[in-house]
């Protein structure tokens, strides 16, 4: 059973996930190399559940509780007394078997290795580990306090009961639970990157403005944000990952990344995060 659950990475999602998973009644360590992370991932879960108690989403005590089941740490304290370990990390296939190589050695042999990758194989990620059949992806939606939907991801030998003990959590945390088998990007991956892809070409070939391509798609098919501003939320940088994962892992070149898209992470041109992508955005 799970009760004490440790977050690697303080940044949106990982201390999203964290926010969640606290709220659930969970015990969760907030893990991150930056002290200035976590600073900034505290600041931000506290607004979060001030905002969510404010609509009246979550009871006005929820705070209260959620931060006493909240620690903040720039290492895995009491590693042996871990059911689950989350990462929520750069989308970098390499960091993420570097960490789970180094998880290995210090978590107990039933701890649970979950991770939050949004595309990456989860068969790849187990295989570098000792414990193969407890290693799993539950890739939570951005942002995870409002989103109610989590991807299950099985590897090649994913337990069962493994399965069965992330699904019950997922349940916990009061989040809808699909399960995906293991193809690069997933179910929503594999299905909304390419829409976003093709956006991107359709303003490159000059066939309307980034706003009226956001207005055609909110109006003309009920999406509540335009792919275009969607892309500047997730990240131009993240966006391009995928869709290069994509293109890798099913050798089709429908899945090639606009020259646009290449473009603007190469600039800099992240989205939201930097100030900058289809559109503008003032840091405040």
């Amino acid at each position: 059973m799970i009760k004490h659950i440790a977050i690697i990475g303080a940044g949106q999602m990982g201390s999203g996930i964290a926010q969640v998973c606290a709220t659930a009644g969970y015990k969760v360590l907030l893990v991150d190399l930056s002290d200035d992370h976590l600073t900034k991932a505290q600041e931000n879960i506290t607004k979060s559940l001030d905002r969510l108690i404010t609509k009246e989403v979550l009871p006005s005590q929820a705070k209260e509780r959620t931060l006493a089941n909240l620690s903040f740490s720039e290492k895995i304290e009491n590693p042996h007394s871990l059911d689950l370990v989350l990462e929520a990390v750069n989308e970098n296939l390499d960091l993420k078997i570097h960490l789970f190589k180094n998880l290995d050695d210090l978590l107990p042999p039933q701890a649970i290795f979950a991770t939050n990758t949004s595309s990456l194989s989860i068969s790849t990620l187990a295989s570098n580990t000792a414990r193969p059949q407890q290693v799993i992806g539950v890739h939570f939606m951005n942002p995870a306090p409002l989103m109610p939907l989590v991807e299950i991801i099985r590897g090649q030998e994913t337990s069962d009961a493994t399965y069965k003990e992330i699904e019950k959590m997922v349940q916990h945390i009061g989040k809808t639970p699909v399960l995906s088998h293991d193809f690069p990007g997933f179910i929503v991956n594999r299905i909304l990157m390419p829409m976003i892809n093709e956006a991107i070409f359709a303003l490159q070939d000059g066939v309307a403005t980034a706003q009226d391509i956001d207005i055609a798609m909110r109006l003309g098919t009920h999406h509540p944000m335009g792919p275009l501003e969607l892309a500047d939320f997730i990240g131009l940088d993240t966006c391009l990952s995928i869709m290069q994962v994509l293109h890798t892992g099913f050798k089709n070149d429908k899945y090639l990344p606009c020259p646009l898209l290449e473009k603007y992470v190469k600039s800099g041109w992240l989205g939201k995060k930097s100030g900058r992508g289809f559109y503008e955005y003032t840091k405040i």
